[in-house]
């Protein structure tokens, strides 16, 4: 077998083979293979695409290349949740817990933040003593104990497919939908998930721009989960303007307490409900989605989500005073205003230019090695559909830095106002897999 025969059956459109598909990751993956190669490998895929049977078992065969961790010591149907990424989007934060107090297990791996969205590690790390090094002893022992449990991703996950995005990355060959499909369920199959809930965002803010890309994502994902034997839905939500009204790290932990206390944050509270209620329904604590959406609304109006977030915190080592003190996390020197110059009602906000404010203030990071503020961000005061006066506050900046003009400037581009009254935005725009039976395998 030679790659070169295999790139020239790519171009002509034509399916390549498991065998063939397991060739190339293999040697790829070792050296065998050079990137130069690969790359021309991924440039024919994109331009003609894959068969739902090849991606699952490109899909495979990126699980294969590294560890795969089965945790058959953990007690009950374990369900992972997945986000494709957004500004403001820390709803693994309050549909963890909320999940844990319906019963069903949460042993959950994430990663780090780059470039203008948010990573779920790095806003718990700004929580004072807050550890996420687990081995994985304590790892299951947490999760049999507290039905929660997070720690940062394992080097040898999936590094045939940390190897390939890394050259995909710089050869353009990045959109295409089999090929992140692929990514984003190899490391969720090999992370050992029984059942996955996917929150697929689409919009300004987000990697797919529109509803149709987004929901053939969603379709190919979850007939890869399914196939594979995982029961798996996607959440189709809405990432034209940031989630909630907090960004950056230790803002985001702010918000997620005051979610589970019981802050009415429309758009946030609602999309954490349904992925709760159907990861809830996934891990077969309740019948239907109607009736899981009932439960978990009880959990978190209890306060039932606020103790076990509580509990999660104090097992895994933070100062759960964090919690009834919100003035112990890490704060800004710096508190800027950015003003409405016009009246009328907020037209629309620009997730990404939000994000990428809040990563030039010191919240992300533009390459892996970089370093965080965890007190940097930025606070909304207005939402898609809000009324606004001259002069009155749309964003409050927080940094440390010395300079935020270029921040200041990319937030004022951010938004438009419009004379007119504006409909808000949902946040739900659509479900796919519910109905869908796993697999036997």
């Amino acid at each position: 077998m030679r790659m070169v025969d295999l790139i020239r059956k790519k171009r002509y459109g034509k399916q390549l083979l498991k065998e063939e598909i397991d060739f190339i990751i293999k040697g790829f993956t070792n050296g065998e293979i050079p990137d130069y190669q690969m790359s021309s490998l991924a440039m024919a895929i994109v331009l003609n695409g894959m068969s739902e049977e090849e991606t699952t078992n490109l899909t495979m065969a990126m699980v294969d290349s590294g560890e795969i961790l089965a945790y058959p010591d953990i007690k009950g149907v374990r369900v992972d949740k997945h986000s494709t990424g957004g500004v403001g989007d820390k709803t693994t934060l309050i549909v963890t817990p909320l999940v844990a107090a319906m019963g069903v297990p949460v042993a959950k791996m994430s990663g780090r933040g780059l470039g203008h969205t948010g990573g779920t590690v790095d806003k718990l790390e700004s929580i004072p003593g807050f550890r996420i090094d687990l081995t994985p002893e304590q790892f299951v022992r947490q999760v049999n104990q507290s039905k929660i449990a997070l720690t940062g991703q394992t080097g040898n996950l999936v590094p045939a497919d940390k190897k390939f995005y890394a050259l995909r990355d710089v050869t353009g060959t990045v959109e295409s939908i089999p090929l992140i499909a692929s990514s984003i369920m190899s490391k969720k199959i090999a992370s050992g998930s029984d059942a996955i809930v996917l929150d697929v965002k689409v919009g300004s803010g987000a990697f797919m721009k529109d509803l149709n890309s987004a929901r053939e994502l969603a379709e190919i994902m979850v007939h890869i989960g399914n196939n594979l034997g995982r029961r798996t839905i996607a959440v189709l939500s809405n990432m034209e303007q940031p989630l909630g009204f907090e960004v950056g790290n230790a803002n985001e932990i702010k918000e997620v307490v005051e979610i589970l206390r019981g802050k009415a944050v429309a758009d946030l509270k609602e999309l954490s409900l349904t992925i709760a209620s159907h990861m809830v329904v996934a891990g077969g604590r309740c019948g239907n989605f109607a009736e899981a959406y009932q439960a978990v609304k009880e959990a978190l109006e209890s306060g039932k989500a606020l103790d076990k977030f509580r509990e999660f915190v104090k097992a895994q080592g933070g100062d759960p005073a964090i919690i009834d003190d919100l003035g112990i996390l890490p704060q800004a020197k710096h508190h800027l205003e950015v003003r409405a110059t016009r009246a009328g009602y907020v037209q629309s906000i620009d997730a990404e230019q939000v994000g990428v404010s809040a990563m030039m203030l010191g919240a992300g990071r533009q390459r892996k090695e970089d370093s965080i503020d965890y007190a940097a961000g930025i606070t909304l005061h207005k939402k898609v559909g809000d009324q606004v006066v001259v002069g009155e506050i749309v964003f409050t900046m927080h940094t440390n830095r010395e300079s935020w003009e270029d921040a200041e400037g990319l937030l004022k581009q951010s938004f438009t106002i419009s004379e007119h009254p504006v409909e808000g935005i949902p946040v739900i725009l659509d479900v796919v897999g519910v109905g869908l039976p796993a697999s036997e395998g």
